[in-house]
């Protein structure tokens, strides 16, 4: 299988490096089978020539104008960018995709690297997933995508994406599972020690809310929320004071932050009670007031709703408990 791996303006090494080493150890595992290589795997990208990071520089490099064909391409994540100039500098292999896909070729995105196929149109009208905490701002983007944030992996039409980070792993294990059979994908993920059993990405997300924009009047209530949010009950609250008609300032305050601002407050709120669950030993139920909640069972309802747990099951994920060090 011709397998190649772009090296996208501003790509997270990481990324790229784990892509590179998870399919590298699946070739030393047929042949330790005695079997050939199963990937024959080549850097492509827009310049003539490349220079690749240590420990890379033994792959093979290929420009895109070769018009060589591949049998699956991936894109990795990309690092903490702009965006939009990211996605901008990379446009140049937006052609270049449409006319792998179309001749055959499966396309696979890690985490933040399903921003450049959705830019390129490839994944209208399709599902898709990416790193939780970006999955706003792609859907704002990119609203002709049918985004599943919380999946690990989605499969569409011969293009997958993975969700945040190590859920690469598990799109990496699918695809091979998908090549070489379950056992080569059992035995990778001993080797790089991937819990296998992972469906949903939720309980790892972080809001970190949008402020980067000019509209005042919704930076005012942005931080009346961060201020306030223990008292505010209804966003009724929250924009009494403000100058616009409701309907006028929901859709101003989406197009600025990317969320409505009911969800803009429950995220906030959910926020700042995994916060106490991970760093605090306090009861659930003095969590779920400081969080500015008071039926408890509305609470755990929407803690589950936006982490896939359970307080509970929360806590003892992410519950600081490491020994001191001596």
């Amino acid at each position: 299988m011709q397998l190649s791996i772009i090296l996208t303006s501003n790509y997270r090494l990481l990324s790229l490096a784990a892509i590179a080493d998870v399919f590298e150890t699946a070739n030393r595992l047929l042949n330790e089978d005695g079997k050939p290589d199963f990937f024959n795997i080549t850097f492509v990208g827009s310049a003539t020539a490349k220079e690749l990071p240590d420990g890379l520089n033994h792959i093979a490099y290929a420009p895109i104008e070769r018009g060589s064909f591949y049998d699956m391409i991936f894109v990795p994540a990309f690092g903490p960018v702009d965006m939009a100039k990211t996605l901008e500098e990379n446009s140049c292999l937006f052609p270049w995709l449409h006319a792998q896909y179309h001749q055959g070729a499966v396309l696979a995105s890690n985490c933040t690297g399903a921003f450049l196929l959705a830019a390129s149109g490839l994944l209208n009208d399709k599902r898709a997933t990416t790193h939780v905490d970006a999955a706003d701002k792609l859907a704002a983007y990119f609203p002709k995508v049918k985004l599943e944030q919380d999946a690990v992996v989605t499969h569409d039409a011969n293009i997958y994406t993975s969700g945040g980070a190590t859920s690469g792993f598990h799109l990496m294990l699918a695809l091979i599972q998908k090549c070489c059979g379950r056992e080569l994908a059992v035995r990778i993920a001993k080797i790089f020690s991937i819990d296998m059993d992972r469906e949903n990405q939720a309980h790892f997300s972080h809001f970190a809310p949008m402020e980067a924009h000019d509209d005042e009047l919704v930076m005012r209530v942005q931080h009346k929320i961060k201020n306030q949010f223990p008292e505010i009950r209804s966003i009724e609250e929250a924009i009494a004071d403000i100058p616009a008609s409701r309907r006028n300032f929901v859709r101003r305050f989406k197009q600025a932050t990317g969320l409505t601002p009911i969800r803009y407050l429950q995220k906030t709120k959910i926020e700042a009670a995994k916060k106490l669950l991970e760093n605090t030993e306090k009861g659930l139920l003095e969590i779920m007031l400081s969080a500015g909640y008071n039926d408890m069972k509305n609470f755990r309802q929407l803690f589950k709703e936006n982490t896939g747990m359970t307080p509970k099951a929360y806590r003892d994920k992410f519950a600081m408990r490491f020994e001191p060090l001596i």
